[in-house]
């Protein structure tokens, strides 16, 4: 569902993740962190916590504290960094809740990138059982993907987000202008996860960013937004139907497994989480064509959009076959000691498959 109107800064967009009362609104346009009431509305109680990291503090702490002003406001700050997305740095959360003396009516609110989101959402979802929180996401990877569904979680050292919760927000918002303050690396990571969502779902929209992936990487405005509402409307349609991840959810993971186990096998924050996960795709699109379900002409479309979206295609050289089929044993997607990947038949087509072929997987590892 999409819903317009214009704001103080302009036309603003709301899709909503359908998902009964537990429903909520996601608000895409430029300045909106000037728009004060769309996320005061969503607070419960008189207590506030903002969650940010030592990074974003000093660009959109002082605006966001502005906005929460008129309550009982307390911030935490966080150190930067995937490495940083552990139970030590949770526990950072939880002792300033404590402290200050937060009551189960509080809320808290996750201003930065996807390490910042996922952790304060998990804290949300921990912290005497469960309270309120709302994202401001600040990265383009997070606007798109996940700062939306209520996945929430930490790292642990022998796998990623292994460590987590469901737990939806109260309300998604995202301003577009944080984007100008997001170096090249980090907007290229975001782009993977945009990529993702014309391969799984959405083919036309695949095309569209081959037309327009210059437009994106020079941050034009007007190609930035669209691709975020698409993103988003594509990732609201799929939560809205299967929340809990028990089928087509799992779509979401496209490259993923590959992606995962090149962050843990490298270091988590070696790679970032999007450009492992492009790496991941091509990989899963190489495993797809071997079996014949996948045409090479789609895997070297792939391989060629991700090129010029500045992403890496190949793993690092640590990463052999014998490390990926180790840590990929360690990943959510395993059910009963079989590990399920996600496929494609066609560009726009997949699905999760747990019958493929083990010789010709060690044959993408190989070439990879």
């Amino acid at each position: 569902m999409l819903f317009q109107y214009m704001c103080i800064s302009g036309l603003m967009k709301t899709l909503t993740v359908e998902l009964g009362e537990r429903s909520y609104p996601i608000f895409i346009g430029h300045g909106l962190l000037d728009e004060q009431a769309l996320l005061t509305k969503h607070v419960h109680g008189r207590q506030v916590m903002v969650v940010t990291n030592e990074t974003i503090a000093p660009l959109y702490l002082d605006k966001v504290r502005e906005i929460f002003s008129a309550f009982e406001l307390a911030t935490v700050i966080l150190p930067d960094g995937e490495q940083y997305k552990n139970l030590d740095t949770l526990n950072l959360i939880f002792n300033a809740l404590l402290e200050n003396k937060f009551n189960r009516g509080c809320t808290l609110v996750a201003l930065g990138g996807g390490v910042v989101g996922d952790i304060t959402g998990f804290a949300a979802a921990s912290y005497q059982r469960g309270v309120a929180f709302l994202q401001i996401p600040t990265t383009l990877l997070a606007q798109v993907d996940s700062s939306v569904g209520g996945k929430t979680g930490v790292n642990h050292p022998q796998g990623k987000n292994m460590i987590g919760a469901f737990h939806q927000p109260g309300c998604v918002l995202i301003d577009t202008n944080t984007l100008d303050t997001l170096d090249d690396r980090q907007l290229a990571a975001g782009l993977a996860e945009v990529i993702k969502y014309g391969l799984i779902r959405d083919a036309a929209f695949f095309d569209w960013l081959e037309k327009n992936i210059g437009l994106l990487k020079a941050r034009d405005k007007q190609a930035l937004a669209w691709a975020i509402e698409r993103s988003c409307a594509l990732k609201a349609e799929i939560v809205a139907a299967d929340e809990r991840e028990s089928g087509q959810r799992a779509l979401l993971n496209f490259g993923h497994t590959f992606g995962h186990a090149i962050e843990t096998g490298t270091g988590y924050g070696a790679w970032l989480h999007g450009e492992a996960v492009a790496t991941g795709m091509l990989m899963a699109a190489d495993l797809s064509a071997r079996h014949g379900w996948l045409s090479d002409e789609a895997v070297t479309r792939t391989e060629k959009l991700l090129q010029q979206a500045s992403l890496p295609t190949c793993p690092p050289d640590e990463m052999d076959a014998a490390r990926f089929l180790e840590l990929m044993a360690v990943d959510k997607k395993v059910v009963d000691g079989g590990l399920r990947l996600v496929l494609l038949r066609a560009v726009g087509d997949a699905f999760l498959s747990s019958d493929f072929d083990a010789d010709l997987l060690d044959k993408t590892l190989a070439a990879a």
